[in-house]
């Protein structure tokens, strides 16, 4: 009998102590899947750091998986409420019914690299050449180039060129040791490279531009549920805040980025400026993305990266870009 009403007592101590608990711990939490050294993070954290989050409503809570696929099988499986992917993929989500929409994250984009002591100043340059290229045969970056070399050029980066495949990392070191002769990175690598000596002969924007498509057309955003935003219409807007405020404190704060740099890892304060500047180039202007312009960027990967890059999807679907109201 003293053990039951010891028991008793006990639960009801622990109930009061429930409502003694701060507001914070009923705030809502948006699950966001991410990679251990995803640059993803270094919003993530400020938004954290700052209290971006609970000022907008809600607690971030990051989930660490272990690559890319991990993470979208996450949020195809609902164990998160939102990722970071490119639109393409969200795009044959939302074809097969996911109901996936896309909130603008990044513009960043690579460009075509050479050493420093390379002689190549242009894209006709490397006729007869290696190229490193990250990402495999369909890489968007590759797929604009490739556009951009048939029109202006008149002869396919593919067919005068050979090309070596391979992981970031991997891509990175060949082009430092002179295996390939120019190299296409994911933006963080090509400003590692940057730093330690090598120079850009064509951006992924300029080339885009020369070919009537828009730069400033965001590539990565957020991946939401239709359902979820339905269900929850002030955390998703208060996810788009946050972000933003993230982005506009990063774009002008040194101190901030000061803060992130442990996170980072860089192997200098080379390193470590370009990093910044290249996150910065990467933040696009506020307000939903142009679907008319996405879709001509679109056509112009379709004609070249086939149904292995579209997954069979021919237009992007309705609906597909998502910005708060």
């Amino acid at each position: 009998m003293r053990l039951s009403r010891r028991i008793t007592l006990m639960a009801g101590a622990a109930a009061l102590a429930g409502l003694a608990l701060p507001a914070r711990a009923q705030t809502p939490v948006i699950r966001i899947g991410t990679l251990e050294n995803g640059t993803v993070n270094w919003e993530i954290e400020t938004i954290r750091k700052r209290g971006l989050d609970t000022a907008n409503g809600f607690t971030l809570q990051p989930m660490i998986l272990a690559g890319n696929p991990a993470t979208q099988v996450a949020m195809q499986g609902a164990e998160v409420d939102t990722i970071v992917s490119d639109w393409l993929w969200v795009a044959q989500q939302r074809a097969r019914g996911t109901g996936f929409r896309f909130l603008p994250y990044s513009t960043a984009v690579g460009g075509v690299m050479v050493r420093g002591d390379s002689p190549a100043r242009s894209l006709a340059d490397l006729k007869g050449k290696k190229i490193g290229i990250a990402g495999g045969p369909v890489d968007k970056s590759w797929l604009i180039l490739r556009a951009w070399s048939r029109e202006k050029l008149g002869e396919d980066l593919a067919e005068v060129t050979q090309q070596v495949f391979g992981a970031p990392p991997m891509i990175l070191n060949a082009a430092e040791t002179g295996e390939v002769d120019a190299a296409i990175n994911f933006w963080h690598f090509q400003a590692k490279m940057k730093a330690r000596g090598m120079r850009e002969i064509m951006s992924v924007g300029t080339a885009a531009a020369d070919l009537g498509l828009d730069p400033s057309t965001p590539l990565l955003g957020y991946v939401l549920r239709d359902d979820w935003i339905a269900a929850n219409p002030q955390l998703a807007a208060g996810l788009a805040r946050a972000s933003r405020a993230a982005k506009e404190l990063l774009a002008r704060d040194d101190a901030a980025w000061d803060e992130l740099r442990p996170l980072m890892e860089t192997a200098d304060d080379a390193e470590f400026q370009a990093l910044k500047a290249g996150w910065r180039a990467g933040i696009p202007a506020p307000g939903p993305v142009n679907a008319e312009n996405a879709q001509k960027m679109f056509a112009t990967m379709a004609e070249l990266g086939g149904e292995e890059l579209t997954g069979g999807v021919t237009a992007l679907p309705e609906g597909l870009f998502w910005w708060p109201e």
